[in-house]
């Protein structure tokens, strides 16, 4: 089990590499980001690391970033069946059959990620602020048209995505019939760190692993759900976006919105009084099993700038 990270011992300094062991961080040597590492073996340089770091630091005293704070691309699927059934009901939409047929994802914003601790501000002109609990892979190795067979062998890492999302922007610009756009563009969260795959092995499950998920707002739980519940594998996420292109390291690909892990969902179930959307001052986590867990607090957005004056 080797858990990365990407550091800094403040505001303003160098991003770098290092391994968290037992609280503390060790800082691995040279300028290597953890981008340029992803495709190595992650565990046997984690163990370089531990038995020669060049710093060894507090988790408490360095600035946690995303591991990959750019990634090269970032797909986000729709992977959990019981989440794209009740979210689409809840904007009075139903499940394509399409969606059995393959994977289904969208590309978002590489630099709008955040690491944890990052608050998080709402999208200009948005009243119905949303986050998404997600797991993500990292491609390690690169590809095309990868089997389904060897797509694990890929994954550098596992780590925590969350998928901000502006759902009155979201619906309104998709009515046009193309993509999330604003609704999706102003942050995606991964972090706390990148776990190599091996610490996920032991919790094969189905189509995925056991690995609890749960998300908390103003410290009062919100979401559960598990890993587990995956109805298309990582292994067909990866299958399915090489195909006839190429994944290259540092690749982000994820799973999409775990069942009842978005407000969206919880609301169209339970009502908007109980679960009502983000604002200003909110508090947000989210955690997984053997992941650890990201934290951040909603901020107020900037004004909506006019694109142009409507006629009288």
């Amino acid at each position: 089990m080797t858990r990365w990270v990407t550091y800094s011992s403040g505001p303003g300094a160098p991003l770098r590499a290092g391994v968290l062991h037992e609280g503390r961080v060790h800082g691995r040597a040279g300028t290597e980001t953890l981008l340029d590492l992803v495709g190595t073996d992650l565990t046997a340089e984690g163990r370089d690391v531990l038995a020669a770091p060049a710093e060894v630091l507090d988790e408490a005293a360095v600035v946690l970033h995303a591991p990959i704070p750019v990634p090269p691309s970032i797909r986000d699927f729709m992977a959990f069946e019981n989440h794209a059934v009740t979210s689409l009901e809840a904007v009075g939409s139903s499940l394509a059959p399409a969606w059995y047929d393959a994977p289904a994802f969208y590309f978002t914003n590489p630099r709008a990620v955040v690491g944890t601790g990052t608050p998080v501000a709402v999208p200009p002109g948005s009243a119905a602020f949303d986050y998404e609990l997600e797991v993500a892979v990292v491609i390690g190795r690169d590809g095309s048209d990868i089997p389904v067979e060897q797509a694990w062998s890929h994954v550098a890492g596992v780590t925590i995505l969350c998928d901000w999302s502006a759902r009155d922007l979201q619906a309104h610009e998709m009515a046009v019939g193309l993509g999330p756009a604003k609704g999706k563009d102003s942050a995606t969260t991964l972090g706390p760190w990148l776990v190599t795959p091996d610490e996920l092995e032991p919790y094969r499950r189905g189509h995925g692993f056991d690995r609890a998920m749960r998300a908390s707002v103003n410290g009062v739980g919100y979401s559960a759900g598990t890993l587990a519940d995956l109805y298309w594998s990582f292994e067909e996420m990866i299958a399915y976006a090489s195909r006839g292109t190429r994944l290259v390291p540092g690749d982000v690909l994820g799973s999409g919105t775990v069942g009842t892990g978005c407000i969206l969902e919880l609301s169209r179930v339970h009502g908007g009084d109980r679960y009502p959307w983000l604002v200003p001052g909110d508090e947000v986590e989210l955690s997984v099993e053997g992941l650890g867990s990201i934290q951040h607090v909603v901020r107020a957005g900037a004004t909506v700038l006019p694109l142009r004056q409507r006629p009288a």
